[in-house]
């Protein structure tokens, strides 16, 4: 029995990095799959240098940019996709403007996601809840991955979406998590990889992020090497905001080397609290029970 899925995301390729495996391993698996997105990424620092003149402080036509790398790499990973707000009959591509990092002077801007009104916000995402009927929603932790700004408020209303359907109707809402011997793993597997100091690029180092919790946190997983080649023909679609390198390997704007594992963890999130809800030892279960 087919499954309808969700994923709802800040930016344009935030749904692939973080959670392109089991988007393509649900859509292999003939699953309907959606993606939301509630930005277009207008902040988005630019890694070709031929493009910089499409960013905020000269031409500000990233989001156009980026809207079309959302819709190419959609069609190669085989998703279908939606940008909250977009009116197409109103010449609108977006209701909501990318925020920036955290303390940008973007931020301010009226139209920041941040600063989107709650009930707006809200009703916003729960109309696209009500349109696809999804049975699984997945977004970022209550910390919003990495803590930028945008992710934090995609998880605030993507809850608040859920929590306000009646509970016999609610769709199982889950975030997205890194088990941390998962993250030391692949700082190892990075630290072996050749080539990858000649491009440029660094290796990680210091703190992990919010999102690496626990091993026992992760109560949920989508294991699938093979979706990697369906993840990597999507991103390079976003090519303004992902390089490429050997190996499964990539780097944003920072040039600091990351890793596609074809593995992904999440845990079940209680709707009213954004927390993660514990699970039982043992094997980590599958994002739809079949």
């Amino acid at each position: 029995m087919s499954a309808r899925l969700l994923f709802v995301h800040a930016h344009p390729d935030d749904e692939t990095l973080a959670t392109g495996v089991a988007i393509a391993h649900h859509v292999a698996a003939g699953d309907e799959v959606h993606v939301l997105t509630c930005t277009l990424g207008e902040q988005g620092e630019i890694i070709p240098p031929e493009l910089t003149h499409l960013d905020a402080d000269h031409e500000n036509s990233l989001g156009e940019y980026r809207r079309d790398e959302l819709r190419g790499a959609m069609a190669a990973i085989g998703a279908r996709h939606h940008v909250l707000g977009e009116d197409e009959a109103r010449g609108r591509t977006s209701r909501w403007r990318d925020s920036g990092m955290a303390g940008s002077a973007s931020a301010d801007d009226p139209r920041a996601w941040v600063r989107s009104d709650d009930e707006e916000a809200v009703g916003a995402v729960a109309e696209v809840i009500a349109e696809v009927r999804p049975d699984v929603v997945v977004t970022y932790d209550a910390h919003g991955g990495y803590a930028h700004p945008d992710h934090i408020r995609t998880h605030e209303v993507t809850r608040r979406a859920v929590a306000a359907l009646p509970e016999g109707g609610r769709p199982t809402l889950y975030g997205t998590f890194t088990p941390r011997s998962w993250a030391e793993e692949d700082r190892r597997v990075l630290a072996e990889v050749p080539g990858l100091a000649e491009r440029g690029w660094s290796q990680p180092t210091g703190d992990f992020p919010p999102s690496v919790v626990d091993d026992d946190v992760v109560t949920h997983a989508v294991v699938d090497p093979a979706a990697v080649e369906a993840q990597v023909a999507a991103l390079r679609h976003h090519r303004t905001q992902v390089s490429l390198g050997p190996d499964g390997t990539y780097a944003l704007s920072n040039d600091i080397a990351a890793r596609l594992p074809g593995r992904e963890g999440y845990a079940r999130l209680d709707p009213g609290t954004g927390e993660p809800i514990p699970g039982p030892s043992g094997d980590r279960a599958p994002l739809v029970t079949r």
